[in-house]
């Protein structure tokens, strides 16, 4: 028996995530896609996409159909226009991630793949989590500390140890118990998912110049550093704390495997200046694979046919890639 299709949530049906999910369906052969199905509301599929289309109930039915049709799990259709500012397609996303998350943990789907959403409108319709990553965490039975939101392109990789929150809220955050848990979930996923045996490491420090030796701040030696101490006293390759702002030019990149942040901008700057029509979120630490494209629902484009599906594609793709690392990893032969 072939392995399961993964599951792709179609996120917002006003944003371009049924566009970028579409056009990946085109492009599978030319990309060696591994086989998918969308989960979400058709009628967003027709709105901004003539192709084919197959309706199915069950996962299993998805491979059968994926070299004809898009295969579709149907969730309730609604009316919102691509570009849309009503509230109905955000319950529609969420409706769409609930059944994807259900897929993926039952193994019905080897992997989540999840669609762009507005947290604004999910918000609005009583969303409590400050993103997907954490409500797939929750789903999934895994504390959100024990997780790491990875965000990825083909030359870098960078873990924020905190994420939506405000700035000047980043360094009561911070804790060494906190960086230690994040940098053991992004080692441990880096292995299992990647096939990287011994990752490597680098942390950024939170202030100018990694603090100035205490001079522009002492959260490097008291807050970073002895996180960095304990990793290491696990075996891991971890150095740092580094100054962030020589961190990522090239000769440096090739010196680690991810970068873990600070903060979200810290982390999400370099990634999307190098990065930004490839870069991808993959959520470690999870007993499934999750992966998302690295970009938000665009509305202002959506409908218009000029949403690049590049990031849907590297997001499936290594959706897939991981599936069979986990596969193989978890075999009888091994």
């Amino acid at each position: 028996m072939g392995a399961a299709p993964l599951a792709v949530s179609l996120g917002d049906p006003a944003g371009i995530g049924a566009e970028v999910i579409a056009k990946s369906w085109e492009r599978r052969s030319a990309e060696r896609l591994p086989p998918f199905f969308a989960v979400g509301d058709v009628a967003a599929l027709r709105a901004v996409w003539k192709g084919p289309i197959e309706i199915i109930d069950e996962p299993a039915e998805a491979c059968a159909a994926f070299g004809s049709a898009l295969p579709v799990i149907r969730v309730a259709d609604v009316t919102t226009p691509p570009g849309g500012l009503d509230l109905v397609g955000a319950r529609n996303s969420l409706d769409a991630l609930e059944l994807a998350v259900g897929l993926a943990r039952s193994g019905a789907a080897s992997a989540l793949v999840t669609g762009p959403v507005s947290k604004a409108r999910l918000y609005a319709v009583g969303f409590g989590h400050p993103g997907q990553t954490e409500f797939v965490a929750e789903r999934c039975g895994v504390a959100r500390d024990l997780t790491a939101m990875m965000l990825a392109g083909p030359t870098l990789r960078v873990i924020p140890v905190t994420t939506h929150i405000a700035l000047k809220e980043v360094p009561e955050a911070l804790s060494a118990d906190l960086i230690f848990c994040k940098g053991r979930a992004a080692i441990k996923g880096l292995q299992r998912q990647f096939g990287i045996e011994q990752p490597r490491i680098a942390v950024a420090g939170l202030n100018p110049h990694a603090g100035e030796q205490g001079a522009l701040g002492r959260e490097e030696i008291e807050v970073i550093a002895p996180a960095i101490e304990r990793l290491r006293a696990e075996g891991y390759e971890v150095s740092g704390p580094h100054p962030a702002d020589t961190m990522f030019h090239e000769r440096r990149r090739r010196e680690y495997d991810a970068a873990l942040c600070m903060y979200h901008d810290q982390a999400l700057i370099p990634l999307k200046a190098l990065h930004f029509d490839e870069g991808i979120n993959v959520t470690l630490g999870l007993p499934i694979v999750r992966t998302s494209p690295d970009h938000g629902t665009a509305f202002d484009i959506a409908g218009r046919g000029m949403a690049d599906p590049g990031a849907m594609i590297a997001a499936i793709r290594t959706a897939g890639e991981c599936a069979r690392r986990l596969a193989a990893a978890h075999s009888p032969e091994k």
